[in-house]
């Protein structure tokens, strides 16, 4: 095992080990991430080779780079010291490959003549190759930590790290400007943020050979990002009008198409959830979705309200056809709660995931009354993360589960129900005050 330095982004950092730790079980690669501080961008990790650390950074959205671990110190001579130490027999590998040096700093940077001084510091190394700028054999970073103090920035950094690049991830190679919602062709008031998108496909296992399904397409913004890592997709919603779009060009195909990704589109289903036509044998290997929180218009099913006035107007004729049975009959719906929805979602992958297949998807909570039982649970899915992204006075989650063998058994259980807690949507409107019961308790 080798030591390897991860250079993270500072986005969502209670994100970062679960999308890694995900890519690690996707290419079998054993990695610990113990080292890993929220309030840094800098990991020390321990891999197999230079291979591993390749398959875990590459399509990361939340890692930067990775680095072989050459050195590091609080300062430069412990730096040196180190760099020596470690890798003084391995100079000679790269005697005469063409390299550079890159500098990467963190709340600090150095100036011109200090990084010139610093690169003169390793001509220990005994290199001779050519220095390219553009596209050499190998990077040399030097990367650095500062802390400020106060309104003060540090004029020298607390610790440095040495080491050769060995991957950059597709963030770097600009993957979240590339699906920005702003330059995409077709988005609806309920389109998902595309940096959330990506990590969720990596989290949900989406990847080559296998089948993504979202039951709540929407804009189809989750089957976007699965494609993007090689699935093959495939999508549903109760709203058809969503899934149609505002006309040629400007619907779900069209993103696809902007992306090049449109044979990774199976196809768009006009379709409750739970009365779902899919055959019982179709191979699901990930389900990915934002189920709707019934903010804008409360959740509904297909369904009638009232089943026994409902059934005498099955006979209703029009044009010498059962009404029910013509193309443009539109079938009544019925309310549906939030704790059902998720209830139903579970049940589905339970049944229809293989063994080692995800179900990731974001469900809201309001943060005065959020315990961690309020998480569904399923006797079939081992929950494997519960992701906060804050709100304010609410926040969405994103819960990752992955389907264990038959003799696995897990408690089937729903927080939600159990609690009898108030329908998200009125809590919302209401700013979220406690409920008077609770109140008087």
């Amino acid at each position: 095992m080798k030591e390897y330095l991860v250079l993270l982004a500072q986005q969502y950092p209670e994100f970062r080990c679960p999308e890694l730790e995900s890519l690690a079980a996707l290419h079998n690669v054993t990695v610990d991430l113990s080292q890993h501080n929220p309030e840094s961008p800098f990991m020390v990790v321990r891999l197999e080779d230079d291979d591993a650390a390749k398959k875990l950074m590459y399509r990361s959205v939340l890692g930067r780079r990775i680095y072989e671990l050459w050195g590091h110190g609080t300062t430069l001579d412990e730096l040196h010291s180190d760099v020596k130490s470690r890798m003084a027999s391995n100079f000679d590998a790269y005697k005469h490959s063409s390299f550079k040096f890159d500098f990467i700093g963190y709340m600090g940077k150095r100036s011109t003549t200090e990084k010139r001084q610093i690169i003169d510091g390793f001509r220990y190394t005994g290199w001779e190759g050519k220095i390219d700028l553009k596209n050499p054999d190998n990077v040399f970073t030097v990367l650095e930590e500062y802390h400020t103090v106060g309104q003060e920035k540090a004029s020298k950094p607390d610790h440095l790290w040495f080491g050769r690049e060995i991957q950059q991830s597709l963030r770097e190679a600009n993957i979240i400007q590339k699906y920005d919602l702003k330059t995409r062709t077709y988005i609806g008031t309920t389109s998902f943020d595309a940096e959330l998108s990506l990590v969720t496909a990596n989290l949900g296992h989406a990847g080559p050979n296998k089948l993504v399904y979202d039951p709540f397409a929407g804009t189809g913004s989750f089957l976007v990002a699965a494609a993007n890592f090689g699935s093959l997709t495939m999508g549903s919603d109760i709203d058809a009008r969503a899934l149609r779009g505002k006309g040629p060009g400007k619907d779900i195909h069209a993103n696809f198409k902007q992306y090049g990704t449109s044979v990774q589109l199976v196809d768009l289903m006009g379709m409750d959830f739970t009365h779902n036509a899919l055959r019982p044998s179709l191979a699901i290997d990930s389900i990915i979705c934002d189920p709707p929180y019934g903010v804008r218009e409360g959740l509904k099913v297909c369904g009638a309200r009232n089943p026994e006035r409902a059934a005498g107007r099955e006979n209703v004729v029009i044009e010498g056809e059962k009404a029910h049975l013509r193309r443009d009959f539109i079938p009544p719906k019925k309310p549906y709660s939030l704790s059902s929805m998720l209830e139903d979602l579970l049940q589905f992958a339970a049944e229809r995931l293989p063994v080692g297949g995800r179900l990731a998807f974001w469900m809201p909570t309001a943060n005065d009354d959020f315990e961690e039982t309020l998480i569904p649970q399923h006797e079939r899915l081992e929950l494997l993360y519960h992701l906060e992204q804050e709100f304010h006075k609410w926040s969405r989650r994103l819960v990752v589960y992955v389907k264990r063998e038959e003799q696995w058994r897990n408690v089937t259980r729903n927080g939600l129900r159990e609690r009898n807690i108030t329908d998200f949507r009125q809590r919302y409107f209401d700013g979220f005050k406690k409920e008077s019961t609770e109140e008087t308790e």
